[in-house]
């Protein structure tokens, strides 16, 4: 204040809103989405299902299990042995244990393989498994 009771102003040029933090606040929120978001997984293996009439549209959320035409076993899109599939299924049942299985075999893989995988998962304590086909007009 000067002598005359009035309030002086500051001429320092420090008179700008400082958005450091709100900078930081948004930073925060972005990490948090981006790790609380759930994206569907679409299968990147290539495979060319058989068909069948009786086809019924699957759960998003299946535990996906695939069969490519050269005998290779995906979970989730991810290649892996054939001989972890029960285990790796049966890992995945602690966290979820309603979750379904679906399998997805190449029209040209053998069908023994097919069964075996289908065994497998419900070994794991799959209480649904299902095989994937596509539509026929």
């Amino acid at each position: 204040m000067n002598r005359l009771g009035q309030i002086q102003r500051s001429t320092s040029g420090n008179d700008g809103i400082d958005i450091g933090p709100l900078i930081d606040i948004i930073f925060i929120l972005l990490i948090f989405f981006m790790v609380s978001t759930t994206f569907v997984q679409n299968m990147e293996v290539p495979l060319e299902r058989p068909s069948a009439r009786s086809s019924q549209p699957s759960d998003t959320r299946s535990i996906r299990v695939a069969l490519d035409r050269n005998n290779r076993v995906y979970l989730n899109g991810k290649p892996i042995a054939a001989w972890m599939v029960q285990h790796r299924v049966r890992e995945i049942l602690v966290s979820h244990p309603r979750r379904p299985v679906l399998v997805t075999a190449d029209r040209n893989s053998g069908s023994g393989r097919l069964v075996r995988l289908v065994d497998q998962c419900r070994l794991a304590g799959a209480k649904h498994v299902a095989v994937e086909t596509k539509d026929t007009p």
